[in-house]
């Protein structure tokens, strides 16, 4: 008996062994030294008129409720949309190609650090049915994957990163895929109350939580400021990173704590309020309006709260987009271009990425309170007011020589801020 046990207790050893050397294999395998997707280009203003655009066609809130409707995307579409998903929730880049009846998307996702390698490469085959696609075949690294499986781990992962609301509204309100060369055509039907419901998806329980309470502290600096309708901005940046540094050494997640209260910030500033994108908000006592001003300027603190909040969500190219796309609109039609309006994008921008990459860093320098040298970079000397003509005549327009060298200066001063040192 003790001889059948040994040698029992041997096949077991050796099962695991076995077992243990698959599992290092396929790890080995499935996860890479390298990238198979490459980050692609930035955005230009004609991608982000493209996705304003597209979003103003199929805002939910001007939707017939139940009514059916589509909207065509080409590859481009896509892979800007997935690509900004995935630099910021992500931290990867992602390709897609469209051919009839199907499509072909390939992911690169970094890794921790680990023993086999900091990428996992996905590549998928999405077959064309009735309704939504389905995964026909699945490659991570070199390693082929069950579709089931995978749609299983995709699952998985989506609840990790905290988008699984997002995904479930998004399959609920789709209909129909269909896959052109070049192209697919997405049929929807919004549901009643969708954008309600949309939101709701958007934002979950903890994270709702987390927004009150930095609308809390809003309300108690707003209710401290002088008398009048004005205050400056840097007022209200100590009090919030302090509960940010608070809430994370009670063991908060520091870059969440401080997105939240970049977006709160935001919210406030434009007059908005959270209010407006978060149903719950509404039962909230509201905070004492006023107009928030940098360097004695009212269109300053926007700038520089829209790109930090946009990056802190995003930290990739679509943020410094944004703040292109905005100029050149001015230059058209508004105030004209102006250089000064992008160094004070480019420093939220850069503090924004900064909250969560190197969130604890940045919650305790903000914490200790800023002053408005301490963020905005100098600018009184900068170009700006410039119609495109002159704008064109004189940097020769976005993406020349002129207009890199004056981005380039910018970003030298952005980069000497004592914020960021």
């Amino acid at each position: 008996m003790s001889r059948l046990l040994r040698r029992a207790a041997l096949a077991f050893v050796v099962l695991l062994l076995a077992a243990g050397t698959v599992l290092v294999a396929a790890l080995a395998a499935a996860v890479q030294a390298e990238p198979a997707v490459a980050t692609t280009a930035e955005p230009s203003p004609l991608d982000i008129a493209r996705v304003l655009w597209l979003a103003r066609q199929h805002d939910p809130r001007k939707a017939i409720p139940g009514a059916p409707r589509s909207v065509t995307l080409s590859e481009r579409d896509v892979e800007l949309m997935l690509n900004h998903a995935a630099h910021g929730r992500l931290d990867g880049a992602a390709r897609v190609r469209f051919v009839r009846g199907g499509a072909h998307l390939q992911s690169s996702l970094h890794l921790p650090a680990n023993p086999f390698g900091r990428w996992l490469n996905l590549d998928l085959q999405l077959s064309q049915t009735a309704g939504l696609p389905t995964l026909s075949s699945v490659r991570a690294g070199a390693v082929p994957l069950p579709p089931a499986l995978a749609e299983w781990l995709l699952v998985k992962v989506a609840e990790r990163k905290g988008v699984v609301g997002e995904l479930r509204w998004l399959a609920g309100a789709a209909q129909r895929v269909d896959f052109s060369p070049q192209t697919t055509t997405v049929t929807y039907a919004w549901p009643a109350d969708s954008a309600e419901r949309m939101l709701a998806a958007l934002v979950p329980a903890d994270e709702v939580r987390r927004l009150q309470a930095y609308h809390g502290r809003i309300v108690e600096v707003a209710g401290r400021q002088p008398p009048g309708w004005m205050a400056p901005l840097v007022a209200f940046i100590g009090p919030l990173f302090t509960l940010a540094a608070e809430r994370t050494a009670a063991g908060g997640d520091a870059a969440a704590e401080n997105r939240a209260a970049l977006t709160t910030l935001t919210l406030y500033a434009n007059g908005r309020g959270l209010q407006t994108v978060l149903p719950a908000a509404r039962q909230w006592p509201p905070a004492r309006p006023l107009r928030l001003t940098l360097a004695g300027r009212d269109d300053f603190p926007l700038h520089w709260l829209v790109s930090a909040a946009t990056a802190a969500e995003g930290t990739g190219p679509l943020s410094r987009a944004l703040g292109v796309y905005k100029e050149m609109t001015d230059s058209r039609s508004g105030s004209g271009f102006s250089f000064n309006d992008m160094a004070v994008n480019r420093a939220g921008t850069r503090l924004g990425a900064l909250a969560v990459s190197e969130a604890q860093r940045v919650q305790a320098r903000l914490a200790r309170g800023v002053t408005e040298a301490d963020i905005l970079p100098p600018w009184a000397d900068l170009p700006e007011f410039m119609p495109e003509p002159e704008f064109v005549r004189r940097f020769g327009g976005v993406g020349h020589p002129p207009y890199l060298a004056m981005l380039g200066e910018i970003d030298r001063r952005v980069e000497a801020l004592p914020v960021f040192r």
